[in-house]
């Protein structure tokens, strides 16, 4: 990630709604939601919860896959570890431990390809 990108992903997540429709976002991955559901929630109008999908997807925070009828948004958890991995690069003037639970709490949200995110956190944060 380059500072350009990273501008963009902060100036993206730097407004309330996109703010909370990312974060509903993350809260249901891997399955993520459909628009509808989405605006249900945070009782935001489609229109508007559209041009905060945009936003967010030309940031880079979220992905958009078409399944059937359906067109379901989710966040792209990589981008986040991309981001803070960018924040962090150079923390704690190379004395890594000073940084070591910072980086343990980004573990459970933002695991390496292939690990499990289905904590029992992840789940309830999903039946909100």
């Amino acid at each position: 990630m380059d500072t350009d990108n990273a501008l963009a992903a902060f100036a993206a997540l730097a407004q309330s709604t996109r703010l909370d429709v990312f974060r509903l976002l993350v809260a249901h991955e891997p399955e993520g939601m459909p628009a509808g559901e989405v605006a249900r929630r945070l009782d935001v109008p489609h229109n508007t919860l559209s041009t905060h999908l945009g936003i967010l997807a030309r940031a880079g925070l979220i992905e958009a896959e078409r399944q059937s009828r359906l067109i379901l948004y989710r966040a792209r958890l990589d981008a986040v570890r991309e981001l803070a991995s960018f924040i962090l690069k150079d923390c704690c003037g190379g004395k890594p431990d000073i940084c070591a639970p910072l980086i343990a709490d980004l573990q459970p949200c933002c695991p390496a390809a292939g690990q499990n995110t289905d904590t029992p956190a992840a789940k309830e944060a999903r039946h909100v």
